[in-house]
């Protein structure tokens, strides 16, 4: 299922029944809900009500080339087919 299967309240109380949100105003968040993030293109996310945010955090620095790269996708997908897994 993807996030279009759920209102935003449903999508609300999923978060908070199962996310704990480290660096949040945990009173702030019980009263406006959590802010559900529904895709991403180059260095923005976008929330469900389709307000643009830059991601300057980018992912928490694990995004710094930016979302949607068709390139690095197809490079991972190349790997994954020679050699998916070693250890």
């Amino acid at each position: 299922m993807t996030y279009q299967n759920y209102s935003l309240k449903q999508l609300q109380q999923i978060d908070a029944a199962h996310h704990l949100h480290p660096f949040t105003d945990h009173k702030e968040l019980r009263e406006a809900g959590s802010r559900i993030i529904t895709h991403a293109k180059g260095p923005f996310i976008y929330d469900a009500g389709g307000t643009e945010i830059l991601d300057g955090m980018a992912g928490l620095w694990c995004v710094n080339v930016g979302y949607g790269r068709d390139e690095l996708a197809e490079a991972a997908y190349a790997q994954m087919k020679e050699l998916p897994y070693y250890n």
